[in-house]
């Protein structure tokens, strides 16, 4: 019984700094997540592209996108003006990569002035880059309606 005890001691004392790790790579994804959605609700595409690796991309229904501030150019273009994000989980892939899924909700007004509003999840493989943690690739796309009864 008293082995049991030790083991279970020795496996907590081990697991610890594991849940604390991935508990600040949380913190720091959820930096990530808000300078993303904060650039955003300022319609600043470059201010997003800069938070992404050296060769990021984004991954939409319509494709890979390398040119980023292009790419978000166009978003704001066609009314879409403020970004809430949510992250959900992240796992570690490596000392510098890891691997985050989350939410995002998108609002704003077409050009007939009608409100816009779009739900998807999305996931992103991210890499530290000269000390900071960048987006390498993120994968975003239209969350599923609920199930009809």
């Amino acid at each position: 019984m008293r082995r049991t005890y030790v083991l279970c001691f020795v496996l907590a004392a081990l697991s610890s700094p594991c849940l604390a790790a991935d508990a600040d790579l949380k913190q720091e994804v959820e930096k990530l997540g808000s300078a993303y959605a904060d650039n955003f609700n300022k319609q600043n595409a470059a201010g997003i592209a800069a938070l992404y690796a050296t060769g990021g991309m984004m991954i939409n229904a319509a494709g890979p996108h390398t040119n980023i501030a292009e790419t978000y150019t166009g978003v704001f273009k066609a009314g879409f003006n403020h970004n809430e994000i949510t992250v959900d989980q992240v796992s570690p892939l490596g000392p510098d990569t890891l691997v985050a899924v989350g939410e995002f909700h998108l609002t704003g007004k077409n050009a007939a002035g009608e409100p816009m509003d779009f739900k998807g999840l999305w996931t992103a493989t991210d890499v530290r880059e000269g000390g900071v943690w960048k987006i390498r690739a993120l994968a975003a796309f239209p969350k599923a309606p609920p199930p009809k009864d």
